[in-house]
């Protein structure tokens, strides 16, 4: 571990094992948003609440990671990945299956999603991306892809799995089931595999007799320089109305589908779909992203999503057409925070990437918080979800537009671990 990867090959044989710890990672922190829909309709009849209200749960979860975010960005640089994420996924097991103590009182209810939100921060995007981000250079697009396919594997498994606990066990049961299972399996993965660059740093370090760990000069740019950064400015707002949009479709997807006349159980199942070809997305999203210019591959992607909320509009909606367009919005939404993370590495760097993708992280948290009470509040207010979906359609076009004209985006070369001061040497290599 002493020597940076050459080539793409090696950072996948040396870091294959990092890439499933946070794969799981992603997974687990994903599946009260991915399971959300399910939950709707259940808490709703048992308490009588609009589905504004029950969705405002993982809204206000949102917005409370927005304000604790860029805070966690200081602690992560400092300490690390590992140190944070193992304790970190054993309270959000407890704050997750909390979530069932729920006894009718909405004032109980925003209070326990705040709780969750404010331990579930040690697990969040932050810590997976910063870990193989600061491992991979050369293939760190198709690794990210990788890495994120965990938010789409808790939408292929967790809709249906929370269907079949909720249907066996009721809703309350169903919530500590999915902490303490999938939290466990994570935690396992984790322990045995996550490091990161403080990590590296550290082995680096004992390998040298007598030499005393410092923290590491990884390559980047400064924070003050980051908040001057208009191509930072313009990915941000990008992933802002991304999140907003797609994290409403994608709460409300259920009863969108069930609004079409599709029973239940075969809407849990098709919204599995949408994590399904969220893989592909990914996977494929990535490859380009390291090979091609990665802004125009982004920006392309997430204008292809707003072929998603037209078609499930009524005046065009088939039943073909609602798998189609399913399936569109999880190749391509699914995508929006691997483009945000990969462009925000790329354009700032890892010396302060805890910092300042954890400023990134509060702008997605806080557009994913209003996306599902924004679609909850037009539908109470006119009875359907048709004026959400034109404004998704317009609005994933904008998105992709502020992508795609990004500058060309420096490189950051892979830190020299070996360095004899026990520092890490840095390249910058010109833009790509």
């Amino acid at each position: 571990m002493s020597k940076p990867a050459s080539n793409a090959r090696d950072e996948w044989r040396e870091g294959w094992a990092l890439v499933l710890a946070c794969f799981f990672g992603f997974s687990f922190f994903s599946v009260t948003t991915a399971s959300a829909g399910v939950f709707m309709q259940p808490i709703a009849s048992e308490f009588g609440w609009s589905r504004t209200l029950v969705s405002s749960g993982v809204s206000i979860g949102s917005v409370m990671t927005a304000l604790l975010s860029p805070f966690f960005g200081i602690f992560l640089d400092r300490y690390g990945s590992r140190r944070l994420a193992l304790p970190g996924l054993v309270i959000t097991a407890f704050a997750m299956a909390g979530i069932g103590l729920a006894n009718g009182s909405p004032t109980q209810w925003l209070a326990l999603w705040i709780f969750y939100a404010a331990i579930s921060i040690a697990v969040k995007t932050t810590v997976w991306t910063a870990a193989v981000s600061g491992v991979f250079s050369h293939s760190r697009g198709l690794a990210l892809g990788f890495t994120l396919s965990g938010v789409a594997a808790a939408q292929i498994v967790s809709p249906p799995l929370s269907y079949w606990l909720i249907e066996q066990y009721g809703w309350r049961m169903a919530y500590a089931c999915l902490g303490f299972g999938w939290g466990s399996v994570t935690l396992l993965l984790s322990w045995l595999f996550l490091y990161d660059a403080h990590d590296r740093r550290r082995a680096a370090a004992a390998q040298r007799q007598g030499a005393v760990p410092v923290e590491p000069a990884l390559p980047g740019i400064t924070v003050a320089q980051a908040w001057r950064s208009v191509p930072l400015w313009m990915i941000a707002a990008s992933t802002f109305l991304m999140m907003l949009l797609s994290l409403g479709l994608q709460v409300h997807q259920v009863p969108i589908l069930t609004g079409a006349g599709m029973a239940r159980s075969s809407a849990a199942w098709l919204v599995g779909l949408f994590g399904v070809t969220g893989i592909i997305g990914k996977l494929v999203t990535g490859w380009l992203m390291d090979r091609y210019r990665a802004n125009w591959i982004g920006g392309l992607t997430l204008s292809l999503n707003g072929l998603a909320f037209l078609m499930l509009t009524d005046a065009v909606r088939t039943p073909a057409l609602i798998v189609v367009a399913i399936a569109l919005n999880g190749y391509a939404a699914g995508c929006k925070l691997q483009i945000c993370t990969l462009l925000t590495s790329r354009f700032a760097g890892m010396r302060n990437f805890g910092k300042i993708y954890g400023v990134m992280t509060g702008i997605v948290a806080l557009g994913s918080g209003l996306g599902p009470m924004v679609a909850g509040q037009v539908f109470d207010r006119t009875g359907s979800y048709g004026a959400f979906l034109i404004a998704g359609a317009i609005g994933c076009v904008i998105c992709g537009w502020l992508i795609a004209i990004l500058p060309p985006c420096p490189e950051w070369g892979a830190p020299d671990w070996s360095a004899q001061d026990g520092t890490a040497e840095e390249t910058i290599r010109q833009p790509v």
